[in-house]
C-alpha cells in the first residue's frame, strides 16, 4: 500500500496529501467505488452537498469500516456547504442533513462550496444535481443578501469543542476564494479556516493566492489538477479547445524520464510544492498511480517548468451563465 503523507492543519487534524474526489462519480455505482478505492489504500474523501452522492459515499465508507478493512478515525471526509443555504440557519441544517447523508458520526472537514449566496431553495426540493439554476436549468437562481461573516460564523458553531459538545465537524474552510476575502475572513474568523481548496493546474497556477494562503496557515488543496480533462465530459468548450496537459512536451519528457504516467507528474508537481490533491478515476491502475504520486521527487528547475505553462485558463466558472456570477474577477 502506497504510503501517503500528511499535512497537519491549523486545526491540529492530519490531512492526507492525496484523496479521492467524488464529484461527478455516478450514485448508482459510488458506494462501490469508493469501497473499492479504501481498498486500494484511499483514506481521504473529497464531497460536497452538490454532488448528491453523499449518502452513497458513506455506505461505501460503513462497508469498509464494518469489514475491518479501515476504522472511522482512520478516514478523512471532506463536504461542502451549497450556495443556496448560506444563511445562518440553512447553513446549520444542511450540514446536518449532510452528516447524516454520510452517516460516520462526524465530517473531518465542511468548506463554504463558493464565496456566493444565492436565494434559498428548500431542501425537500432540492434533490438534483444543483449548479446555479432550477432543475429544468433555464432559470439562474438570484443572489441573496447573505455576508460570508455570517456563512464563517455558522461554520464555527458546528465545530466540536470542549464549549462546543453538539459540534460534529472537526475543521472548517473554504473553496474558490481569493486572496482579498481571506484577508477580510481572517480579520474576524474566531476560528482559523484549515484549508482553502481551488482550481488548480498548469494552466491556472495562481501562485499568489496559494503563497497567501500558506503563509497564514492554511493548507491548499486542488481540484482539476489535470485541467481540461475534468470538463470535457460537461461539455465545456474552453477544455475542448485546450491541449490536453498529459500531451504537452514538458510532461511527457519528464514521464519519460521517471517512468512515470503523466498523471502522476501533474500530482506530483502539486503534492511536491505542499497542495492536496483529490484526483478521481475509474480505472483501477489509474487510482493506484494516482496515490502513489509522492513516490518520486522532481527537482525545482522542474516543477518551475510545469508552472511555466500558467495560460491563467480556468475551466469552473459561472460566468458563462444567462447572467452571469463573476466570482473570480
Amino acid at each position: 500500500m502506497a504510503n501517503v503523507p500528511s499535512i497537519k492543519l491549523a486545526s491540529g487534524y492530519e490531512m492526507p496529501v492525496v484523496g479521492f474526489g467524488i464529484w461527478k462519480v455516478p450514485r448508482e455505482s459510488c458506494a462501490d467505488t469508493v469501497y473499492n478505492a479504501i481498498k486500494l489504500g484511499y483514506r481521504h474523501f473529497d464531497g460536497a452537498w452538490d454532488y448528491t452522492n453523499s449518502a452513497e459515499a458513506g455506505q461505501g465508507c460503513r462497508r469498509a469500516i464494518d469489514e475491518g478493512l479501515v476504522k472511522r478515525e482512520d478516514l478523512f471526509i471532506t463536504s461542502k456547504l451549497w450556495n443556496n443555504y448560506h444563511k445562518r440557519e440553512h447553513a446549520l441544517q444542511q450540514a446536518k442533513l449532510e452528516n447524516e447523508a454520510w452517516g460516520l458520526g462526524y465530517l473531518d472537514l465542511f468548506l463554504i462550496h463558493f464565496p456566493i449566496a444565492l436565494e434559498f431553495i428548500p431542501f425537500e426540493t432540492l434533490r438534483w444535481p444543483c449548479f446555479w439554476s432550477d432543475k429544468e436549468q433555464t432559470k439562474v437562481t438570484p443572489l441573496a443578501k447573505v455576508p460570508i461573516s455570517e456563512t464563517w460564523g455558522a461554520l464555527e458553531d458546528l465545530v466540536k469543542t470542549p464549549q462546543n459538545q453538539d459540534g460534529f465537524v472537526r475543521s472548517i474552510g473554504v473553496s474558490n476564494f481569493h486572496t482579498q476575502l481571506l484577508y477580510d475572513l481572517l480579520s474576524y474568523a474566531k476560528i482559523q479556516p484549515s484549508v482553502l481548496q481551488i482550481e488548480h493546474h498548469p494552466y491556472l497556477t495562481q501562485p499568489e493566492l496559494i503563497a497567501m494562503a500558506q503563509e497564514n496557515n492554511i493548507a491548499v488543496t486542488g481540484y482539476s489538477t489535470f485541467g481540461p480533462q475534468s470538463f470535457l465530459e460537461l461539455g465545456n468548450v474552453t477544455a475542448k479547445n485546450a491541449t490536453p496537459l498529459f500531451e504537452t512536451s514538458v510532461v511527457k519528457s519528464l514521464a519519460e524520464k521517471y517512468g512515470k504516467a503523466p498523471g502522476q507528474i501533474l500530482l506530483r508537481w502539486c503534492t511536491q510544492r505542499n497542495i492536496i490533491v483529490i484526483p478521481k478515476s475509474n480505472n483501477v491502475d489509474r487510482l493506484k498511480q494516482n496515490l502513489e504520486c509522492c513516490s518520486f521527487d522532481m527537482t525545482e528547475t522542474e516543477l518551475k517548468q510545469i508552472s511555466e505553462l500558467n495560460l491563467g485558463l480556468r475551466f469552473n466558472s459561472p460566468n458563462t451563465l444567462q447572467r452571469p456570477i463573476r466570482i473570480f474577477t
